[in-house]
């Protein structure tokens, strides 16, 4: 029996500096890329001097894009949409360009963005990325800096600006400090940046991607992820400065350095340091969901936006990986006594590490933990920032038996304090003890609480529970009460016991 293939998109982002095709797969909270591919055209080279496109990227767009068309026809994408931003809709030769590749791909739509769509795409891709998010937005590409306010309540106050890495370095002519005053004269004319002053300041595009590569490499961040990579202020001050003033052979030598990229960094980094000047941010949040993402959300996914992402990732990979989906909530009631006076957002990440809780059931049982744990720190899924993987990382480990000391605990023992390590241990130990009491089955969950009598934690079972009594259980019990550094008891209840 043939089974049907899933929903896919697709979108080219045709900018000024990269062209690059995204096919998605479903509809989802968290979008699903299963082909990524991105060409350097430059079209947008030149532009500053003579008002058109560049001539030997437009020998080369035609042969890219009709690749990229016939990728996802082949693979079935619809919608499939073309997006032109900053060096198309300036250009003079811009929709000669646009003319050419309709009559070259008829009944494929090819939009031509202005300033404020770009940057509102990009917005929507954030709160994608980050929900939650609120503060300014920042999308560098070759030819426009995009700056957008985002709010809980919505994208406010777009602007565009020639301030692509580059455009930048054509209207400086390659000089840093020209570049320095036309990025000042250019951010300090957009009136409604007073609004954004203190706010989280949200980078996206590839250029600023490239300086979270290269910081992260420097700083030997234990985490190799781009998205939710976050700064202080300072920090994200200094890093600028770094790269004003490094060598380039010194940048090329740090592992997985984005040598395409080292050409843009100066121009990045100079708007980047003038943005923090104006902003004064308390902090910075690179985002690698963008103007893609937010096509994806806008035409396929619309209804999906409000939906938690790491919920939806969590109880996913329960269904893929798990034995149950009865048990994660039945745990989460089950582990409540445990942790009264929890914050909202320690709350939250409880209910998702329940959700995870049995992603290892299949795994071999001598490399459980360990699978585990590097399925949860590395998990494809936007909403996940980087303390949170550390901490689900951790907390499913332990849950899985995990040694505290062992060496692949490494990224959880750098990123989290000692209250949050404690806890996700805690946690860890009580999701271990639930699994021994239940076998990973609600129904045998129910008739079993955890409570307290004064300062000692007592596991009861119902009468009708006593059987699932055993040497497991116990030493599982034991262990959760060493962590709390608490006297544990178990004993039989009332057959009412709930």
């Amino acid at each position: 029996m043939q089974t049907e293939m899933p929903r896919r998109s697709a979108v080219v982002d045709l900018g000024s500096n990269s062209v690059r095709l995204v096919v998605f797969e479903g509809v989802s909270r968290n979008p699903v890329p299963i082909f990524n591919e991105k060409a350097v055209l430059r079209l947008g080279r030149g532009l500053t001097t003579t008002g058109r496109l560049n001539e030997e990227g437009l020998s080369m767009a035609m042969e890219v894009l009709n690749r990229f068309h016939a990728i996802a026809r082949g693979m079935g994408a619809d919608p499939f949409e073309i997006l032109a931003t900053a060096a198309v809709r300036d250009a003079s030769n811009g929709p000669e360009f646009v003319a050419a590749l309709r009559a070259n791909m008829p009944g494929v739509p090819i939009r031509i963005l202005s300033g404020e769509e770009e940057a509102d795409h990009s917005a929507i891709g954030v709160m994608c990325g980050i929900p939650g998010a609120s503060g300014l937005v920042a999308d560098v590409g070759g030819g426009s800096l995009e700056l957008i306010r985002l709010t809980r309540d919505g994208r406010h106050d777009a602007n565009t600006l020639p301030l692509g890495v580059i455009r930048l370095g054509d209207r400086a002519k390659g000089d840093l400090a020209a570049a320095k005053n036309l990025a000042d004269a250019d951010i300090n004319a957009v009136s409604w940046l007073s609004k954004v002053k203190g706010d989280t300041l949200y980078l996206v595009g590839g250029a600023f991607r490239a300086l979270a590569r290269l910081h992260i490499a420097r700083m030997q961040y234990p985490l190799n992820i781009v998205h939710y990579y976050t700064l202080e202020a300072e920090e994200a001050r200094e890093m600028t400065g770094w790269l004003l003033h490094a060598p380039r052979r010194s940048l090329e030598r740090l592992p997985g350095a984005p040598k395409k990229r080292l050409d843009d960094v100066p121009f990045a980094a100079t708007v980047l340091r003038r943005l923090l000047r104006k902003v004064q941010p308390s902090k910075v949040v690179f985002c690698v969901d963008g103007l893609r993402e937010g096509w994806y959300m806008l035409n396929v996914a619309p209804d999906c936006l409000p939906q938690d992402p790491m919920e939806v990732v969590a109880q996913d990979m329960c269904a893929r990986l798990g034995r149950s989906n009865k048990v994660p909530e039945a745990l989460f009631k089950w582990t409540n006594p445990l942790f009264l006076k929890e914050g909202r957002r320690a709350k939250h990440l409880r209910r998702i590490a329940c959700w995870l809780s049995d992603v290892g059931s299949h795994d071999h049982p001598e490399y459980r933990a360990e699978q585990t744990y590097w399925r949860i720190l590395r998990v494809q899924g936007v909403g996940f920032d980087h303390e949170a993987r550390a901490w689900l990382a951790l907390a499913l480990a332990v849950r899985y038996a995990a040694d505290t000391t062992a060496d692949f605990l490494a990224t959880s023992r750098a990123l989290l304090d000692e209250s949050a390590w404690r806890q996700a241990v805690s946690l860890g130990q009580a999701l271990r003890l639930g699994y021994s009491v239940s076998g990973g089955t609600a129904v045998l969950l129910e008739g079993t609480q955890l409570a307290w009598q004064g300062k000692e934690l007592v596991l009861e079972l119902a009468s009708s529970r006593v059987a699932v009594k055993g040497e497991s259980v116990g030493r599982s019990l034991s262990r959760l009460g060493q962590t709390l550094d608490v006297a544990t008891c178990l004993i039989e209840a009332a057959p009412n016991v709930k």
